[in-house]
């Protein structure tokens, strides 16, 4: 049972809202190709960098965009939102961080993606949602406590020093140095290879059933990540090449395993490895 009860819901619950008017469902992916071709029926889609990340700056959209996107997609503040996306959740969970960020608390993330609502047979449309836009959407300031950001990793968090953990959630390649990012992603790489020094290698995929895109037993987590050092009693910080599978494994430390202090470093190893004269580790 997560420690946050109401931040994971499954394919069947899903299944039994589709037509509750208290709840949209959303799909998030790096690209909408997949959302345009079949979604879940009723949901609205999020393309992850047109639709959350500013388009000058390299950080997510302000609070004022965010509640003007929300507003698009019919979305109010007491609305249930509902997030699901491929590649197990990875996007799907940086967009949680986000609703989160920004104070909307009634958001859920559907455990096991679209890959288990496919895999389960369920009902897929490539009917357009047409969602009725709703104004009056309000924000407040950014919680930064679930946020880190360059200086703070550098003053705190290199050495993972006594009371502190960092983990590097990418590949076992990745964190050795042997590759810059993903292979298919050769473009998206910082300027040198390796990690944080300190870094805890769990890769975010050891958080879920391959098979199914479901996250693993209460208990196996926290075997995981305890094993490595990873502890309730410190405070974490996860990153990956640009935040989006530690922001998977944020959801797995702070929402399911309940720990308390848990940031995502969404600058990560694009920023981290192209800064000038900072540790590095291979």
């Amino acid at each position: 049972m997560p420690a946050n009860n109401d931040a994971l819901v499954t394919t069947d619950w899903v299944a039994e809202h589709l037509d509750d008017p208290g709840v949209v469902i959303a799909e998030v992916d790096e690209d909408a190709t997949a959302y345009t071709k079949s979604h879940i029926r009723g949901a609205v889609g999020f393309d992850w960098r047109a639709d959350f990340q500013d388009p000058l700056r390299r950080s997510f959209v302000s609070a004022q965009d965010f509640a003007a996107l929300m507003e698009s997609r019919g979305i109010g503040n007491d609305t249930h939102v509902v997030v699901y996306g491929g590649s197990n959740n990875w996007f799907a969970a940086y967009a949680y961080w986000y609703f989160k960020v920004y104070g909307h608390d009634r958001v859920s993330l559907m455990d096991g993606g679209r890959k288990l609502w496919e895999l389960q047979g369920r009902e897929l449309t490539a009917e357009e949602t047409k969602a009725e836009p709703r104004p009056g959407y309000t924000t407040g300031a950014a919680d930064e406590s679930i946020r880190a950001k360059r200086d703070q990793i550098l003053a705190d968090f290199v050495g993972a020093p006594e009371g502190v953990a960092l983990v590097d959630v990418r590949s076992p390649a990745e964190f050795n140095g042997e590759i810059a990012a993903p292979e298919h992603l050769p473009q998206e790489a910082a300027q040198v290879k390796g990690h944080i020094p300190g870094a805890a290698n769990v890769p975010w995929a050891s958080a879920v059933n391959a098979d199914t895109g479901e996250f693993l037993a209460t208990d196996e987590l926290r075997s995981l990540y305890e094993g490595k050092g990873v502890t309730p009693d410190k405070e974490v910080a996860a990153y990956c090449r640009i935040g989006e599978r530690s922001a998977h494994t944020w959801f797995v430390l702070h929402e399911i395993l309940g720990y308390d202090q848990v940031r995502n470093y969404d600058g990560s190893w694009t920023e981290y490895g192209s800064l000038v004269d900072v540790p590095v580790e291979r």
